[in-house]
């Protein structure tokens, strides 16, 4: 028995930082997710901006910093939406797009999926720049040094 079915092939994905969204009581970074051959639809990113900045109040509970994930899975979009709390924990929500527009997915088994090997790259560059801001002064100037700090790009 695998983890890996045989018939799986792995692909290379791309992460660029696009341009973060501040809504009322957080600021988040801004990553999109996908194959070289199938990048973020403009319209559909835009209507996950359009979606978070009506949903953002119903997250409960929201820190005031954090980061989000616009993944293209074939024909179907996750968007993550994760921000920092309790000092040092970092908390999801994650919504699905498929024909329609954006909702909650919710979990019924105990044990659920995190994150997979392409949206880690953006959890481990932001677990590494959250460091540094427990580290600093923790003020506005670092704020704006976390939010500044993204992941560089490229493949994964």
């Amino acid at each position: 028995m695998t983890s890996v079915s045989a018939g799986y092939t792995h692909v290379r994905k791309r992460l660029p930082a696009g341009e973060g969204l501040e809504l009322p009581g957080v600021r988040l970074k801004w990553y999109d997710l996908h194959r070289e051959d199938l990048e973020v639809a403009d319209e559909v990113r835009k209507e996950a901006r359009e979606f978070l900045r009506a949903e953002i109040g119903g997250i409960t509970p929201m820190g005031d910093l954090g980061f989000v994930v616009l993944h293209r899975v074939g024909g179907a979009y996750l968007l993550l939406v994760s921000t920092w709390l309790n000092d040092n924990e970092l908390w999801e929500t994650v919504y699905t797009k498929g024909s329609a527009g954006f909702e909650l997915l919710t979990f019924e088994e105990s044990a659920k999926g995190t994150y997979c090997v392409w949206e880690m790259g953006a959890v481990l560059h932001e677990q590494q720049a959250w460091i540094r801001y427990l580290f600093s002064a923790r003020d506005a100037g670092a704020a704006a040094a976390y939010l500044a700090d993204r992941h560089p790009g490229g493949l994964i």
